[in-house]
């Protein structure tokens, strides 16, 4: 079979349910659909970000190959993430599931739906370091993920082990 052509990576993160078991399902799921999952990051309790009135995350990473565009992939998201019991509440509240496209492929992409790479990377630590664990080295533009890791605020970040 030949390999997939788009190398992504997703940020997935839960606080609601088994936060550990939902991120485990979601990448079963992901993989079912056909994403080739190259690696997974280690777990990671991380502190809420933006609405801080609610428990604490449970986050991780995972690169993946896929031949989806980017508008197809995120409609497979949103599809694992309905799946698991993701439900529209507020603002950056609490979840089941999230599962962010970081990136897609080495180029950038916009519609109204989605912004490629994700715009809040950088400001991230529960993206940066579970990313910086698996792709050390990568570069989204201008921003070095394994430096901009290294330098991010880690307050109130755990690790909770392997995924």
């Amino acid at each position: 079979m030949p390999e997939a052509k788009f190398r992504i990576g997703l940020g997935l993160g839960a606080n609601l349910g088994s936060p550990s078991e939902n991120l485990r399902r979601a990448v079963a799921l992901l993989r079912e659909a056909g994403l080739e999952i190259e690696a997974l990051s280690s777990l990671y309790r991380t502190p809420p970000w933006g609405d801080l009135d609610q428990p604490d995350f449970v986050n991780a990473c995972l690169l993946a190959r896929t031949d989806l565009a980017p508008p197809e992939l995120l409609d497979l998201t949103q599809r694992v993430e309905q799946a698991i019991g993701r439900r529209k509440t507020r603002h950056w509240g609490p979840r089941a599931i999230d599962i962010d496209i970081l990136f897609h492929g080495e180029g950038a992409f916009s519609d109204a739906r989605l912004v490629l790479p994700h715009p809040q990377i950088a400001r991230r630590a529960f993206v940066l370091l579970p990313l910086a664990e698996i792709a050390p080295g990568l570069r989204l533009g201008d921003l070095d993920v394994t430096e901009a890791a290294r330098t991010a605020d880690r307050s109130g970040i755990a690790l909770l082990g392997e995924f």
